[in-house]
């Protein structure tokens, strides 16, 4: 399919700016006939309104993820556990730093966005918090895309690169710009020095990633006044 056009897909932004601008840079050299955002702009991140306004500078349709939407309509969380507690507070931080502009941005945001043979969402057409990974079962899978048809899903919510089959089909996920991860043996995550996109033409799928400065990611979230800021850099780095 020569004459596809070539859309990029970026995804889980979650207000890291200097993400964000690296992959748009990368962008501008590699070549897209279109931009879709599959959703969590701004939230759990140093830099939430420069992210959502640099994404409505862009004019692409984005899909709204589970942290959008948690923006426009925050709600109290009881956890016992530390980094969900840390998370939350986070977002809420990051809800308290929007004005009226940025959350009609926000209210914006589609559950699906639809073009020729390509179907995006977050987490899948169903629900912005559903999980579709490699592992999932047929079936499973079969069930959270039921109503749609598309040469290519492409979902977010994991912030894990992924490509696999289902019927005639594929399912992709692009990985994340802002906060992407790693399982490493022992269990624990682990945030490689990466923004990763992805570009779809027709059937065909490229992946990318864009090497960071550590040192620029940390430093600007240490000095955006966000909370628990030590805590979120803590695990970028070049090795595990």
């Amino acid at each position: 399919m020569a004459d596809a056009p070539r859309i990029a897909l970026i995804a889980d932004v979650h207000g890291n700016a200097v993400a964000l601008e690296a992959v748009l840079s990368d962008l501008s050299r590699s070549g897209a006939d279109e931009l879709i955002c599959l959703g969590d702009v701004a939230a759990t991140g140093p830099r939430p309104r420069e992210a959502i306004e640099r994404i409505a500078g862009l004019g692409c349709p984005v899909v709204r993820g589970n942290t959008d939407r948690f923006l426009l309509h925050p709600e109290v969380e009881e956890t016992d556990d530390e980094d969900t507690r840390r998370t939350f507070e986070l977002d809420l931080w990051g809800a308290e730093q929007l004005d009226e502009a940025h959350r009609s941005a926000l209210a914006g945001y589609q559950p699906v966005v639809e073009r020729p043979g390509l179907c995006c969402y977050h987490g899948s057409p169903r629900s912005d918090t559903e999980e579709l990974l490699a592992t999932t079962p047929p079936a499973a899978l079969e069930a959270a895309l039921d109503g749609h048809a598309a040469l290519v899903f492409a979902g977010a919510h994991t912030h894990q690169p992924m490509l696999r089959r289902h019927g005639t089909s594929l399912v992709i996920n692009p990985g994340s710009v802002g906060i992407p991860f790693e399982m490493l043996p022992d269990g624990r995550f682990h945030n490689p020095p990466f923004a990763e996109y992805a570009i779809v033409a027709g059937r065909e799928v490229e992946f990318h990633r864009v090497p960071l400065d550590v040192s620029q990611v940390a430093g600007d979230a240490l000095a955006s006044g966000m909370p628990h800021a030590g805590w979120w850099v803590k695990d970028w780095s070049w090795e595990a």
